[in-house]
This record gives C-alpha cells, structure tokens and sequence, in this order.
C-alpha cells in the first residue's frame, strides 16, 4: 500500500518546503525508533540514532524513490546507523535494561524488562509489529500500510508475537 499524502509532503520537502518534515516525522518516527531500539538496546542511544537518520534521510532524500515504502526505506536507514553504532560503541555502551529491576520496583520498572525480553525472543519484524500495535497504539491496517506487508500479517504476527512473549515470562517467572 502506498501512501499518497506522505509522498506529497516528500516531495514538498524536497521542494524546499520545511514545514512538510513535522507531517513526515510524525507519521515515521516510531517505526524507525523501535527499528533502532530493537537494535540499541537503550532508549537514549535509540533517540540519538534516530535523529540521525532522519538528518541522513533528509540529505539522501534525493535518492528516495516516489510511491515506494518510504516507512520501510526510512526504517533501512535507521537499522543500518543502528548497527554502526552498536559496533562503533561495542564495548562502551551501558544498557538501561536492567534484567531483574522488575522484581525490586513498580510496574515502571516492568518496562524496560518487557521491551528486553521481547527483543531476546522476538523476530525483529515480529518486535516491531508489536511495538507499533501494543506500544505506539498504531491500528493494525496502520501498521500494514507503514511495513507493506497484508493486514492478515500483521493481525498474525502480532498475535503469535504476544504468545511467545507470554510464554517466556512465564518461563521466567516475570511479571
């Protein structure tokens, strides 16, 4: 599915029209977050690749194709800075995953252990799909249109991925 407002405001954008980025980032930036997060591990270093793809997708939008998945080309974008920081800051990264703080504090501290154990267990595409329904509250044929993949698929995947992830945290015990 393609979406035509989005590449009217790409394409506004790269016409030199600033104000269509909010339009593009509001209805991108969480899917590349969660691309980025799955990857990551940290919600800070997450939010600092972020802006870095989208100042990287701004510079390259030129090669940007119209009417294909600019989500999904976004989200390319995103996993590869991802991974370059991963392996830049390999050693250096300190993770604010902590795997046993849910058993010491509030539900908050249930959080970070939720969205670790997902990434442990999960596909990426199946931690995304999660991420966008469950997390971002995106609808379903939302999610579908922003991935191009068949709304059937996503119901799929995001059912199976919320088994999985029952299973495991009562596997371990978790909350």
């Amino acid at each position: 599915m393609k979406n035509d407002k989005l590449d009217r405001k790409i394409e506004a954008l790269r016409g030199g029209d600033g104000s269509a980025f909010d339009y593009i980032y509001e209805h991108t930036h969480r899917s590349a977050y969660f691309a980025i997060l799955y990857i990551v591990r940290d919600k800070m270093y997450a939010e600092d690749v972020l802006q870095e793809t989208f100042v990287k997708a701004i510079s390259s939008l030129s090669q940007y194709t119209a009417g294909t998945n600019f989500t999904a080309w976004l989200c390319a974008i995103a996993r590869s800075l991802a991974l370059n920081h991963v392996k830049k800051h390999k050693r250096e990264i300190p993770t604010d995953f902590e795997a046993e703080a849910y058993k010491f504090g509030s539900a908050e501290a249930a959080i970070p252990y939720i969205f670790d154990l997902a990434a442990r267990v999960l596909t990426e595409e199946e931690y995304r799909i999660l991420m966008l329904c469950q997390v971002s509250g995106y609808k379903r044929r939302e999610v579908a249109q922003m991935l191009g993949i068949p709304i059937g698929t996503v119901t799929w995947k995001n059912n199976e991925a919320l088994k999985k992830l029952k299973k495991q945290m009562e596997k371990e015990g978790g909350v």
